[in-house]
């Protein structure tokens, strides 16, 4: 079988299971026991972005790492116990941003400070909504999410193994792992975009900018700037921003830098370099209502994947970082 009909193959089977998930869920799943959820998640929100702006790529970022590792559940928010080490302790969850985390502490605390609300909203449903939530302040599109998510009762760290994309991931490797999550090639393109926002340590593109060979795919001038940025001993604890044109705005610029040999990873510049997917680049960086439609599909799709709606699978924890007793 072909590289090409086994991903198609996949795509097709996941669509399949996703399919009875999209029946469950609903944008009004609150609306007897919480009505004013939406508004209550939003200004929490919107405090916790005024607050600190690096919470808009955590939080992006957590909710893509939550959904593509046992589904949308929240169990990459529960904390490791004596006998268990959890999803976030994962070696490739460890950069994930603490303000992301408590994004979401804060928007389930304001929550549950309505006495009709407390305890009835799943942890990740307020992720879903707190993500939606900080693309929107940063100039993202705002769109309708679906509820009715429970949160998951198992996170352990080997589940984390092979489920989430490096950054050195070609666009086969790419597709693949999108197709076994019900995500197309499109699908793929649009929700990379969210890296026009957020911050990468330097070790995940130095393979890139070694001197003696530059990515030939990389700019000449963004290569230089990022070797002053992070030259040989770096300290590891320096980041850098994604995008460097308009870092903290959620728009088309992502395209625009990856058409002009600024992507800063692997995963992002081969978006452009491969011949299958460049028209698809080209067209978003030239036309922001296509790129937001696009993505604003995309999200729902990531929203759907692993989702549980079976009190046998899940529930709605009380604190997002435990089980319930």
């Amino acid at each position: 079988m072909g590289a090409g009909i086994r991903i198609l193959a996949a795509f097709l089977a996941a669509l399949a299971a996703a399919a009875g998930v999209a029946a469950q869920l609903r944008q009004d799943y609150y609306a007897a026991v919480c009505p004013d959820l939406e508004s209550i998640v939003r200004d929490a929100v919107s405090k916790k972005v005024q607050a600190q702006p690096v919470a808009v790529g955590a939080t992006i970022r957590l909710f893509f790492h939550d959904c593509f590792v046992e589904g949308c559940d929240a169990s990459v928010i529960m904390v490791s116990t004596g006998n268990n080490t959890a999803e976030k302790d994962h070696p490739n969850n460890l950069s994930l941003a603490g303000d992301g985390f408590d994004t979401v502490i804060q928007a389930k605390a304001a929550v549950d400070a309505v006495p009709a609300c407390a305890n009835q909203v799943s942890c990740a449903d307020i992720l879903a909504l707190a993500t939606r939530d900080v693309i929107e302040l940063a100039g993202g599109p705002s769109y309708a999410v679906e509820l009715g998510r429970l949160d998951g009762l198992v996170s352990l760290s080997t589940n984390v193994d092979g489920k989430l994309p490096p950054p050195s991931f070609d666009l086969d490797q790419l597709t693949t792992l999108f197709a076994a999550n019900n995500l197309s090639q499109a699908d793929m393109i649009a929700l990379s975009a969210a890296h026009t926002v957020g911050f990468a340590h330097c070790n995940t593109f130095a393979d890139r900018i070694q001197p003696a060979s530059v990515d030939p795919t990389m700019n000449a001038t963004y290569a230089a700037d990022l070797q002053a940025a992070c030259p040989a001993g770096v300290d590891p604890n320096i980041a850098l921003q994604l995008d460097p044109v308009t870092p903290q705005a959620f728009d088309t610029q992502y395209f625009v830098n990856l058409v002009n040999g600024r992507g800063l990873f692997t995963s992002d510049q081969v978006l452009y370099s491969d011949a299958r997917s460049q028209p698809t680049v080209v067209a978003w960086a030239q036309n922001a209502t296509d790129f937001e439609q696009a993505f604003v599909d995309a999200m729902t799709r990531l929203g759907r994947v692993g989702v549980k709606t079976d009190p046998s699978q899940g529930n709605i924890r009380r604190d997002c970082a435990f089980l319930n007793n």
